[in-house]
């Protein structure tokens, strides 16, 4: 398989390197940490071993004083090894720890701290386009996403059709995370109408027929599982009254997709644009996380009903993004954009669309969606309107 170079770094230190399932986070540290001593806790032997006893890994470092790093593969499984992990690095100054997870649900539970700032925290994303170059293909990556497992497999739909299920046995029930596996796959379904769209969840009580506070827990578990993400309103000196309410992303457009059900009163437009939009929101997620240069996604919504999708505010600049599922800009696609530049005229506007013409309207920079997918690299700041 053709190797495919990733932009998340390394630490100098010991290390967490979260990500959801299929993301690529074992294929990457194989790579980058060949000759490390690694502890698989995926396979049930070594997980029964550990579960057992968590000081195993202390005698597998006093065995191998020559291994310089150790990985463990999805460490939420065992959260009493941090402890024993925690206690090495004090004494080995030149031991280094990888700890992968797909999970931070259980390390917040048992009350560990992701060991006090001995470890930092690295985030694995699905695909960027800059990654994959000149294999990307934008309207593939529409339809199946961008998550690894699933762009680089011979029958993409059958793996993401088993992927939530996937998570939902071995996250979700195997864990004991909720109590009701059947109310949180009707919640999982319900969910997906929610992706790119204000989360109401009162509507999604309702809508999956399980109580709010419940709902609510649902939803805190899949940010645990990286599964989804909510996106806050920006308000810095907002001078007019601005909606409260976050807006809610699953973490990838092909799994959004595939939790979405379809049917005679879905229409294909209203469903491609919520996963265009996705899709940009997951690129601008692994830029900021991999760029590591303190920037924050925001979305912007007047009480009026005026909206900007994204807001990118921080050291490396203050964009205003609009997503628009179209292949021809009409005048009131820019007017959510041109009312934040009334609000901020520090910013810049850039409105994406399915168009192949780079245009400038009414001061509103207008890019083709797959060149500015494709544009995004962490080494470099956003593409700004000039």
């Amino acid at each position: 398989m053709e190797v495919i170079n990733r932009f998340v770094s390394e630490a100098g230190q010991s290390f967490f390197l979260f990500g959801p399932r299929g993301t690529g986070k074992s294929t990457w540290v194989r790579r980058r940490f060949g000759a490390a001593l690694r502890i698989d806790l995926l396979a049930p032997d070594v997980f029964r071993e550990y579960s057992a006893r968590p000081e195993r890994l202390r005698e597998l470092a006093a065995g191998n004083p020559r291994a310089r790093v150790i990985v463990i593969d999805e460490v939420q499984k065992v959260p009493d090894l941090l402890g024993v992990v925690h206690g090495l690095i004090e004494e080995k100054r030149g031991l280094r720890f990888v700890l992968t997870g797909s999970s931070s649900r259980k390390l917040k539970r048992s009350g560990v701290d992701l060991m006090a700032g001995r470890a930092v925290i690295r985030t694995i994303h699905p695909f960027m386009a800059a990654e994959l170059d000149n294999r990307f293909h934008f309207e593939k990556a529409l339809r199946i996403g961008l998550l690894p497992l699933v762009w680089n497999s011979p029958d993409p739909a059958e793996v993401l059709k088993t992927y939530a299920a996937l998570y939902v046995r071995e996250e979700v029930q195997m864990e004991g995370l909720v109590r009701n596996v059947g109310n949180f796959s009707r919640f999982l379904e319900a969910v997906s109408f929610s992706h790119a769209a204000i989360l109401n969840i009162s509507n999604l009580s309702r809508e999956c027929g399980v109580e709010r506070k419940t709902v609510e827990g649902y939803v805190s578990i899949l940010e645990d599982l990286l599964l989804g993400f909510r996106l806050p309103v920006f308000t810095k000196r907002a001078r007019r009254a601005v909606s409260m309410h976050p807006k809610f992303f699953l973490f990838d457009a092909g799994v959004f997709r595939s939790l979405r059900p379809t049917g005679p009163l879905d229409r294909p437009a209203e469903i491609d644009g919520a996963a265009l939009e996705g899709l940009v929101a997951q690129h601008l997620r692994a830029w900021i996380d991999y760029r590591r240069a303190r920037n924050q996604l925001f979305f912007w919504r007047s009480r009026a009903g005026l909206e900007v999708d994204f807001v990118v505010y921080g050291p490396d600049g203050f964009l205003a993004i609009e997503v628009k599922n179209t292949n021809r800009i009409r005048p009131e696609d820019l007017r959510g954009l041109k009312s934040f530049k009334d609000e901020y005229p520090q910013s810049q506007a850039i409105l994406l669309y399915r168009g192949t013409e780079r245009l400038k309207q009414g001061g509103v920079l207008c890019l083709p969606c797959d060149e500015f997918l494709s544009g995004i690299h962490p080494h470099k700041k956003l593409m700004t309107a000039t």
